[in-house]
């Protein structure tokens, strides 16, 4: 029986409508959330938790690659020892579709007592995160494109763009350019097109040298 994957492309097509709506969602506190990591003089600290935070992970690992020092902070492990992991001048990015994820909705008053500032990012602009953060981006979906519409799907791809959306702008009002992409990534096939040769090569007391008569076996 020939399948036409009903459900794959009604996923597909939920995402892509869901992100149609982020484009055109994008408003001033987008900006305001931009200008408030560029002018902190910290970290951004993203935390979420579940899928949340595992694509808080992605974004995290995003900026601190173009430039934007970056850790993600598990909401859990905060509350045992790594809210040391904070400083004044922080700004900590919180994701949560919900913005009802009790770890961090506990977490708030802590990091308002550190000296952070909170940008959260949620599906319902009336949340208890929303309404007590410094900033508030709305990144709601009207649907999942899950068949039972339960699984995180639609949401989890509108956070990852919207954490993309982000980094760009930041670069690009930085002006981060290639040479500085190859500082924060030297490894695999994107560090090596921008690796110069004296960046490889042994230099000095670093290279080995041999007589021309030496034996071989002596010289390996």
């Amino acid at each position: 029986m020939k399948n036409n994957f009903d459900s794959a492309r009604k996923t597909i097509e939920t995402e892509l409508k869901e992100l149609q709506n982020l484009l055109h969602s994008l408003d001033e506190n987008f900006g305001r959330a931009v200008d408030e990591i560029l002018e902190c003089g910290g970290r951004v600290v993203v935390t979420g938790l579940g899928k949340s935070g595992l694509v808080g992970r992605k974004i995290s690992a995003t900026f601190a690659s173009t430039g934007t020092p970056s850790f993600f902070l598990h909401p859990s492990e905060a509350f045992h020892g790594d809210l040391g992991m904070l400083r004044k001048g922080d700004v900590v990015l919180a994701l949560s579709n919900s913005g009802e994820t009790e770890e961090i909705i506990n977490l708030i008053p802590f990091l308002k007592r550190l000296g952070t500032k909170l940008i959260s990012v949620t599906g319902n602009k009336n949340s208890t995160l929303a309404q007590n953060s410094d900033i508030h981006i709305l990144a709601g979906v009207s649907e999942e494109g899950c068949p039972l519409n339960l699984a995180p799907m639609a949401s989890t791809t509108v956070q990852i763009a919207l954490g993309d959306a982000i980094a760009s702008e930041l670069m690009s009002r930085r002006k981060f350019m290639p040479e500085d992409f190859a500082k924060y990534h030297p490894g695999g096939k994107l560090g090596k097109r921008f690796l110069k040769v004296k960046e490889l090569m042994h230099k000095g007391e670093e290279v080995p040298l041999a007589f021309e008569n030496a034996i071989m076996k002596d010289v390996i």
